[in-house]
């Protein structure tokens, strides 16, 4: 496999660190009591997100997606 360590192949760039972090504050403002991260790693979006059940990580190859996500499993939790 080849391609940069921790990105899955076919992703695109991430947006630059300040950027990430920026628009992880703008979902954590949007909903309440939601964690949100991308993952270095992982080359990924997370959220943990607390629901009734109990809470629920959820990960996301894209910002857009993973707030689709959050909000998929709010209005289910």
């Amino acid at each position: 496999m080849t391609g940069t360590p921790g990105h899955r192949a076919g992703r695109e760039e991430p947006p630059p660190a300040e950027l990430r972090e920026a628009m992880a504050r703008g979902l954590m403002e949007q909903f309440p009591g939601v964690r949100v991260w991308y993952g270095e790693a992982t080359g990924a979006w997370w959220a943990m997100v607390p629901l009734r059940s109990g809470p629920r990580l959820v990960e996301a190859e894209t910002f857009q997606q993973l707030r689709d996500a959050i909000m998929s499993v709010r209005s289910r939790g």
